[in-house]
């Protein structure tokens, strides 16, 4: 897996762009053999809707109102299979979620869109680029995993082991992979009552670019709900994310027509950036974006700046 809490490191690296925006849960039946997926509209102007396809937002304040305003965009983001509100559906690969966005916007009234995925959610953006590229104005993919088992890429290299220990687990299988996760989220439920900081305990070698998002005060409040709302859904969507990437994805980067970034941080020691340069190399006329100074968590104050190029290409 990408991170031992997939939906609370997606949440982190997205959740001061929702800051200001009341959040409800608006469940959507989809075409897919699910019967519910639960998505979160934030703000709903006039305008093309930018897609979140990885964590459920949720957050309180006003910081970022005035630059939303000033775009006039919604941020609709959803729950993958087995989060929060969304039903599990086993056995999924990362192309499953193409049916899941389109029956989304489609219940939405919105026929174009910009995508942006990151860590775990990265190879589902290039997905719906892939095979919605008729709707997708622009995608980006953050800190996005690589496909496992490609000829030039050393997965593992530059990766902390702990990580290195999960992707273990996922290949030995559905059983040994939804026990220890079962563990390691009960210990980050530990963990994150004492101190929301050490979310991620000191056994893995972050680095101090990414301790420093984590230990920003505004993110304990973040982190706290975040892993409240883990603990409720389960694993089963973390298993799921965790087996899917050490599968064939089901679609070729070479589909992919839109528009899209790449971006990676070059301390990364979650997805490594080795990840991020060879996806870079594999999508099509990708634009490439290396943060020299950061590791797997963006600065959250550069997240408007960042999903601005989304809406607007630069």
């Amino acid at each position: 897996m990408v991170c031992r809490d997939p939906r609370l490191l997606e949440a982190l690296r997205l959740q001061p762009l929702a800051e200001h925006l009341m959040l409800a849960d608006t469940p959507a039946r989809t075409s897919s053999s699910r019967s519910r997926c639960t998505i979160r509209p934030s703000g709903w102007p006039s305008g093309t809707a930018v897609r979140s396809s990885r964590f459920d937002g949720r957050s309180t304040g006003t910081r970022t109102a005035g630059a939303w305003s000033s775009l006039r965009r919604a941020i609709i983001t959803y729950d993958r299979p087995g989060y929060g509100g969304s039903d599990r559906q086993p056995g999924r690969s990362v192309v499953d979620c193409v049916s899941d966005v389109a029956a989304l916007a489609d219940h939405l009234g919105i026929a174009r869109f910009a995508v942006t995925g990151g860590s775990g959610g990265g190879p589902h953006s290039l997905a719906v680029a892939a095979r919605l590229g008729d709707r997708v104005v622009r995608a980006r993919c953050d800190v996005g995993v690589a496909p496992y088992g490609v000829e030039d890429l050393d997965f593992f290299a530059g990766m902390d082991p702990l990580n290195v220990t999960e992707f273990g687990w996922a290949l030995q299988g559905e059983e040994m992979l939804a026990g220890e996760l079962e563990r390691e989220l009960s210990e980050t439920v530990e963990r994150v009552a004492k101190d929301p900081s050490k979310v991620l305990g000191d056994d893995w070698t972050l680095d101090e670019a990414d301790r420093a998002v984590l230990g920003r005060p505004e993110m304990a409040a973040v982190i706290r709900e975040t892993t409240a709302d883990l603990a409720r859904g389960g694993v089963w969507g973390w298993v799921d994310d965790d087996l899917a990437f050490t599968r064939p994805w089901g679609f070729d980067l070479a589909e992919i027509a839109a528009q899209v970034q790449v971006r990676y941080g070059a301390k990364d020691v979650l997805v490594p950036a080795a990840h991020g340069a060879w996806l870079a190399r594999h999508v099509p006329g990708a634009e490439v974006v290396i943060n020299d100074g950061e590791g797997h968590l963006r600065d959250p104050d550069a997240v408007v700046s960042d999903i601005r190029w989304l809406v607007t290409g630069e």
